[in-house]
């Protein structure tokens, strides 16, 4: 018969839950979860809280704090960045989730569960990963304030992102472009969009780009903006057109701001969403957000003939493989790749005979 498997010292089950204990430098023991059904995961942290006892290390001993309590201060901590409003709003979500949960009793199964029902609830898998993206940071931020130990992290990151569709792209005709400055105007307290909506349809600027665009970056003389702030922290030139030039040498300065498009107050615009989407309505324009505008002004590029090298430096990609997504806007290019190659081959029979020779 065969032998039952041989018990590993310092592992045992509770349940389905492994555990496990050991003996620190001073002879004292320790009984610790391990907080997963693996026993290869169970037998991994063992050796590495030996390994610890072995270098005289104290064990780390988390502290019970919830997780809408580390919430507040991770807020503070991040308050001076510039994408703090929309990351404190999916903060304050995860705490509705998670709040009354410990940071300790994070793991695989209950964030992998989390996931599953915003899916179901027909969340779309870009805005879930950004759930998930800074839940995860979250947790980056309590091992580096030592309020849990990096397995808690390593069992949260186990659960992957999933897979989007980015290839979404929706654009403007003309006579759309034409009918949304036009409600911009219209639209009661929506004027100081025709000018935002402008520059985004004639420079492909991101969103940010535009709002926290400063009158130092407009050089009216050489005819060119300078985005310095972009998302891929690399700077660019973008030439402005005519039309460009005479909206914003029109536009009113603020005395003691710098920004090109500021409220009463000064201060750039944080959130033109609420009243861009009245502006949409007015021009019955569907199916449309604010980031469209820029592949509107991508498009248009393209299908006027411009190479996507010259488009991929305009927009500010880092690789063209995120430009070649407009490719097929411009099918004129395949033929003409075709025609270049008229003149190559000089052979009589082709230059002269309207029928090759037939073998015999």
């Amino acid at each position: 018969m065969p032998r039952p498997p041989k018990k590993e010292r310092g592992l045992y089950l509770r349940g389905k839950i492994w555990w496990i204990t050991w003996v620190d430098a001073s002879g004292k023991q320790h009984f610790e979860s391990a907080r997963t059904t693996s026993k290869l995961e169970a037998k991994a942290l063992l050796e590495k809280r030996r390994l610890e006892a072995r270098q005289g290390k104290v064990p780390f001993k988390a502290k019970p704090i919830l997780f809408k309590e580390f919430a507040k201060d991770y807020l503070e901590s991040i308050r001076h960045l510039k994408e703090y409003k929309r990351r404190s709003y999916r903060v304050r979500h995860l705490v509705d989730v998670f709040g009354n949960l410990k940071l300790t009793e994070f793991n695989t199964k209950i964030v992998e569960e989390y996931r599953s029902k915003r899916l179901s609830l027909g969340l779309a898998p870009s805005t879930l990963n950004r759930e998930l993206a800074v839940l995860k940071h979250m947790l980056h931020r309590a091992v580096d304030w030592d309020l849990i130990d990096e397995d808690v992290l390593r069992r949260v990151k186990k659960v992957k992102l999933m897979p989007e569709n980015n290839r979404r792209l929706r654009y403007l005709t003309k006579e759309e472009a034409d009918r949304l400055v036009k409600a911009c105007y219209e639209t009661p307290k929506c004027h100081h969009l025709a000018p935002i909506v402008i520059t985004a349809l004639q420079t492909g600027m991101r969103r940010g780009e535009i709002l926290r665009l400063k009158w130092d970056n407009v050089d009216f003389k050489n005819g060119y903006i300078y985005v310095e702030d972009s998302k891929n922290k690399t700077s660019r030139l973008i030439p402005m057109s005519q039309t460009l030039r005479q909206t914003l040498s029109n536009l009113p300065r603020h005395l003691s701001s710098p920004y090109v498009f500021w409220h009463d107050n000064g201060k750039p615009y944080d959130d033109i969403k609420h009243s861009f989407n009245k502006v949409l309505k007015r021009a019955g324009i569907k199916d449309f957000c604010f980031h469209d505008l820029r592949h509107t002004f991508a498009s248009w590029l393209v299908m006027q003939g411009i190479d996507l090298t010259t488009v991929k430096e305009l927009l500010g990609h880092k690789s063209i493989s995120m430009t070649l997504r407009y490719s097929h806007l411009a099918p004129s290019h395949k033929q003409k790749a075709i025609e270049a190659l008229d003149g190559t081959l000089h052979c009589n029979y082709i230059r002269h005979q309207s029928v090759l020779p037939t073998h015999k």
